[in-house]
């Protein structure tokens, strides 16, 4: 069985206050709301998924939204930061932009030869964007609150701090089909074998003397790993479980298919399908417009409508 990762599907992670993160991702950040929705485990809470203009798989940041949630604690056991793709000639304009914004930002040295902006979001989530001259093939949302010349291009990766990497590399390297390209002090740099491929690269951070983390309000819950169809997913799902893993049944999530797994280190993963993808329920032009619920939670649609916040959409 010749099975190998693409790249990331997408991050979740948590936010607490719902409009302060929509405020965030697309009146900051310029990425399009691309899906709003409930968490289907507790649907009186937000689902919120930000992306390209058609949501493409690789580009998807998504957050549940818990209101007064506490702050979670950086450590071991998790992702570190989330990096998306800029354009090399934009690292400026986002230092301006952020500046302007009053984001508190530093560019770093560089890293493998690449800029590196670093920031946080309001709840404390690190992210990067990094000046990739291997930019994918991603759709800038015309609508956005930044110009299409500098717009997030889909994710370059993720950075995990682990105690020890070696057996969450021997996944990445053996299961995966990843492969160890450089090694700077306790950061191993990993990447998907599809050089065009988006969210390809995985950091892994050795950190033996660091204390594990808390996931919380800006903390990343889980990553995603692409799959192309359900039957991609059953040979995963299938293939992990040989080498020792516990992974979940496959879960219907409505705009993809998922299984789940706890990594060596601790980092909840996720291999998730493209399809249907996020256009399933509602035309491309009104992706984000309008709460979409599941099937079986359209029944209590009134009652949940009553307990979710009212939100506004920013626009430029």
């Amino acid at each position: 069985m010749n099975l190998s990762i693409t790249g990331l599907h997408h991050v979740t992670a948590i936010a607490s206050d719902p409009q302060r993160n929509l405020d965030f991702y697309v009146g900051v950040l310029g990425l399009r709301f691309v899906k709003r929705t409930v968490n289907f485990d507790d649907p009186g809470t937000y689902h919120f998924y930000f992306g390209d203009a058609r949501g493409t798989p690789g580009t998807i940041l998504t957050f549940f939204s818990w209101p007064g949630a506490r702050r979670g604690i950086r450590g071991t056991g998790q992702i570190e930061a989330t990096a998306f793709a800029i354009p090399p000639e934009s690292v400026e304009y986002w230092l301006d932009r952020f500046k302007e914004h009053h984001v508190p930002a530093e560019r770093t040295s560089a890293r493998f030869g690449e800029e590196v902006i670093r920031f946080a979001d309001p709840d404390g989530l690190l992210i990067e964007l990094i000046a990739s001259i291997s930019i994918a093939g991603v759709e800038p949302w015309s609508d956005s609150t930044v110009p299409i010349e500098h717009s997030l291009r889909g994710f370059h990766g993720v950075s995990a701090a682990l105690e020890g990497y070696e057996h969450t590399a021997k996944l990445l390297t053996d299961a995966f089909g990843y492969r160890l390209l450089e090694q700077s002090g306790n950061r191993f740099r990993f990447a998907a074998s599809d050089e065009r491929g988006i969210g390809r690269i995985i950091d892994l951070l050795c950190v033996p003397d660091g204390s594990a983390g808390r996931v919380a309000a800006g903390s990343v819950h889980h990553i995603a790993f692409r799959a192309h169809d359900d039957e991609e997913q059953r040979n995963w799902r299938h293939h992990l479980i040989a080498l020792g893993y516990n992974v979940t049944p496959v879960i219907d999530r409505t705009y993809f298919h998922s299984i789940y797994f706890r990594e060596p280190g601790g980092v909840l993963f996720e291999i998730a399908t493209n399809s249907p993808g996020f256009a399933s329920d509602e035309s491309l032009k009104e992706l984000g417009s309008n709460l979409r619920l599941p099937p079986w939670l359209e029944p209590t649609r009134s009652q949940i409508e009553e307990i979710l916040p009212p939100i506004k959409i920013p626009t430029r």
